[in-house]
């Protein structure tokens, strides 16, 4: 489930964990004394992180799976636009006032003060838009039986 990989990388030492792995596909014991963790912390984030899917360990090394290269880019574009956050609230709140806006308007004020490219064409692509909202109603994760496990969850990643 999404709320599984989020806890996994919910805590800033399970964070580093992950954003390591992601940068040096390679020996991460080192990490276990550096931030405090006991060996116990360690292999239980590790373990966390592994069955959410995000990393796989092989020949002794962890690694991102195809699956932890995009949540790790999904986070960095998160990260980017919290550095973006006032000018991202100065953009809500200029649409929210009572003065009608045009698209124009709006465009050239995110063109403006929005420097990131990949944000500034989510913010600006309209067809990009109307795919979320057209999948808003639409659930995350689709029923599935558990005929033969025993579980607490009708659902699945």
């Amino acid at each position: 489930m999404v709320s599984d990989i989020l806890t996994a990388i919910s805590d800033d030492k399970s964070l580093v964990l992950f954003n390591t792995i992601a940068l040096s596909s390679g020996n991460t014991d080192i990490l276990i004394s550096k931030l405090g963790l006991t060996r116990k912390q360690y292999y239980s984030r590790m373990y966390a992180l592994t069955n959410a899917g995000l990393i796989r360990r092989s020949n002794g090394k962890y690694s991102l799976t195809s699956f932890g290269k995009i949540v790790y880019e999904a986070q960095i574009l998160i990260g980017r636009a919290k550095q973006n956050y006032w000018k991202l609230k100065a953009i809500d709140s200029i649409e929210s006032s009572s003065r009608k806006m045009t698209t124009e308007e709006r465009n050239k004020i995110i063109d403006t003060l929005i420097v990131d490219n990949e944000l500034k064409e989510m913010l600006l692509c309209p067809n990009k838009n109307k795919a979320v909202e057209k999948n808003i109603n639409q659930p995350l994760f689709a029923p599935q039986q558990y005929s033969d496990q025993k579980t607490h969850s009708r659902f699945h990643p």
